[in-house]
């Protein structure tokens, strides 16, 4: 059981004092550590101050620098990208939507009327997020232009969390090896766009796609597991009202 001494009590006996002595030279022997390791730190800091200073100076800049360059040149950058990109942007939704298409993809890519195309925007503003969704805009451009090779690099440079940009564009990449005569390619790129989310337009799209490539080279029960898919868990989606038919020539095959 824990004891206490109380206020102005006196040792008696003499194990008490011997007691009391030893606590208080341990007490001592602390405070001395102590003591000696403020004076070692004390002595330490004040023969590398100049370093230390240094140190704390090199990291205060890279802290500032990084603020700064963020406040004072990514967004003004990034500023300065969108407006250049908004007339390259424009070919681009009037070549969706309209006639003469290959001109405005191709308005699209390299600019007009003294504004800049895509490829430009690509040049001027890297590492921007401009120039990156440029090279979404640029890769499915030039795969309306049929020009695939192209498609592919300016594709697989573009990166993002987009729920529906990030497939569409692993998918435009699998259609333009498919146009390419590369349907094993073709299959992966499908593939991995259907499982990199899941939603009720991408998701069954990419998953059709895969299994109409899948039972083209043969793999029947590759093929059928797709297609199941798509009517078990997209029943609403437009892939799903034709995908009966395939699920029957799947089946065919995978009973061979």
């Amino acid at each position: 059981m824990a004891t206490y001494n109380k206020r102005g009590y006196k040792p008696k006996t003499k194990q008490e004092k011997e007691h009391n002595i030893e606590e208080g030279s341990t007490t001592a022997e602390v405070f001395n550590t102590l003591d000696e390791t403020a004076s070692k730190t004390e002595a330490f800091v004040e023969k590398n101050q100049k370093y230390i200073f240094i140190i704390i100076g090199v990291v205060a800049l890279v802290v500032l620098g990084s603020l700064g360059y963020k406040e004072f040149i990514a967004k003004p950058k990034q500023t300065n990208a969108m407006n250049d990109m908004f007339q390259a942007q424009k070919y681009f939704n009037d070549a969706v939507n309209g006639t003469a298409k290959d001109s405005l993809y191709n308005l699209a890519l390299t600019g007009g009327e003294g504004k800049f195309g895509m490829l430009d925007i690509i040049e001027e503003y890297k590492g921007t997020p401009s120039a990156n969704l440029a090279s979404y805009y640029a890769g499915t451009a030039y795969l309306r232009l049929k020009d695939y090779k192209n498609a592919i690099e300016h594709l697989s440079n573009f990166k993002s969390d987009d729920e529906i940009l990030a497939p569409l564009a692993k998918g435009n990449i699998g259609d333009a090896f498919l146009q390419l005569n590369q349907p094993e390619d073709a299959l992966g790129y499908y593939e991995e766009a259907a499982e990199m989310r899941d939603n009720e337009y991408t998701t069954p799209m990419y998953l059709f796609k895969a299994g109409a490539i899948a039972l083209d080279l043969g793999d029947a029960d590759k093929a059928l597991k797709y297609f199941e898919r798509i009517q078990d868990d997209y029943a609403n989606s437009t892939e799903a009202s034709k995908v009966e038919v395939f699920i029957g020539k799947a089946q065919v095959l995978a009973s061979k």
